[in-house]
């Protein structure tokens, strides 16, 4: 936990001193693939000028922002891999903290390698994001498969930029009925189609912000491990602290601070 050690310090210095402007914040195929929906799902061009609206930075190897979610990639797949992890769980204390820019990103950049290859899954059932911040549209999405109006294969979508490419499960509508969702045998029965079918993929969950209900809690001892992403400023020292209790039996792969002020180091200074 000693990523969240350090995240305490940040919110310590974010509580007590002067707010300023802040740095800008940031931090392939898999050849032969068991998933037989690979080759049947809708592919999407995304467009550049949309996703660096959005701060989608890092599907251009180039882009100076973009080397953060390649160092923060190289990290979390080098631990990933020693212990034979393929779900990574993405949350956040509270909302605006940036965990599904990072989330994206982390994809993207994933997604770049050349023998790697990732599906990012929105599992914000409260707020689904991915969809508009990557501009694929709002037709399909998780809840129809939760809701059985929908199959696994018929809704993911082959997102493509440049020779970058990657699966995505969207998020659709919003749900009232998120924490009910987490905890169903249907999420159950979901992940395990997840594993199956895209076992040789890492799998990227963007989750609801940790403490805005039960619902990371529930789907958390589904997931392999954890990457908490927290808001300089937004993110309180009683927040983490909350956040290190939920997270005790959980692996912590990594810690990314966002709106870290430039007099802080700027390997926090995450887009």
């Amino acid at each position: 936990m000693d990523s969240i050690k350090q995240a305490v310090e940040l919110a310590k210095a974010a509580e007590t001193a002067p707010q300023h402007g802040a740095a800008p914040t940031g931090v392939a195929s898999d050849g032969a693939s068991s998933i037989a929906g690979d080759a049947q799902a809708r592919q999407v061009h995304l467009s550049a000028a949309r996703l660096e609206s959005s701060r989608i930075v890092a599907h251009d190897g180039s882009v100076e922002h973009g080397r953060y979610y390649d160092m923060l990639r190289t990290q979390v797949l080098q631990e990933m891999d020693k212990r034979s992890w393929q779900f990574l769980a993405i949350t956040s204390p509270t909302p605006a903290c940036g965990k599904t820019v990072t989330a994206c990103n982390l994809a993207m950049s994933i997604a770049r390698l050349l023998e790697r290859s990732v599906l990012l899954v929105d599992l914000d059932l409260r707020k689904p994001m991915i969809a508009d911040y990557l501009g694929l549209g709002k037709s399909g999405g998780v809840l129809g498969i939760l809701e059985a109006n929908a199959a696994l294969r018929e809704t993911v979508v082959q997102a493509k930029i440049g020779t970058t490419d990657l699966l995505v499960l969207p998020g659709s509508a919003a749900s009232s009925r998120s924490s009910e969702w987490m905890a169903s045998q249907r999420m159950n029965s979901l992940l395990q189609a997840i594993k199956r079918d895209f076992r040789s993929r890492i799998v990227i969950f963007d989750l609801p912000p940790l403490l805005l209900g039960d619902d990371v809690i529930s789907i958390l001892p589904r997931m392999d491990t954890v990457l908490l992403v927290a808001g300089a400023g937004s993110s309180t020292l009683t927040d983490i602290r909350e956040c290190q209790k939920h997270l005790q039996r959980t692996p912590v792969v990594r810690l990314v601070v966002n709106k870290v002020a430039s007099s802080v180091d700027s390997y926090y200074a995450y887009y």
